[in-house]
């Protein structure tokens, strides 16, 4: 075969450091849009991106050319700075410092699409913690609890 073929599409799921909430609903829709520029410059293509005030879900299409991996830290880091540089909260935006990220099959995507369109409908019945150890459950990922999330320390 001469050429590469692939249709690489992952549901990836990620919470703002300890869940706060900080994602505005004023800038919610730019930052969606801010994202899916990170994933064209990076090959990538966009197919949904949403969720609430302490997380986001995005499904994409991603190139074989780049670590899942990599492509995260630059979405990650490009928006961290993005939020903060535009944002008038005192507090520091920071995303949390891992995330989910689940292979989707092409019969699937509209459904997730659907999903991803409908957080804040579904967040009143369910918790971010509880959906993301559902989704893991899903997946049959294999976790422990302790290291799921990111707790902030009470002194």
């Amino acid at each position: 075969m001469s050429n590469t073929f692939t249709n690489l599409i992952y549901h990836i799921v990620y919470s703002t450091k300890y869940r706060r909430t900080t994602i505005s609903a004023e800038w919610q829709s730019d930052l969606y849009a801010y994202i899916g520029g990170v994933l064209l410059n990076r090959e990538g293509i966009p197919l949904e991106i949403g969720g609430t005030t302490d997380h986001i879900h995005i499904l994409t299409k991603l190139s074989p050319k780049y670590a899942i991996m990599d492509v995260l830290r630059d979405v990650k880091a490009d928006s961290s700075k993005w939020i903060n540089e535009r944002q008038t909260s005192k507090q520091r935006f920071e995303w949390q410092a891992g995330y989910g990220a689940f292979s989707v099959s092409s019969s699937q995507v509209d459904k997730v699409q659907s999903y991803i369109r409908n957080q804040e409908e579904h967040h009143r019945k369910q918790s971010f913690k509880e959906e993301f150890l559902t989704i893991l459950r899903k997946h049959q990922v294999e976790f422990e609890i302790k290291y799921v999330f990111d707790e902030e320390l009470i002194l």
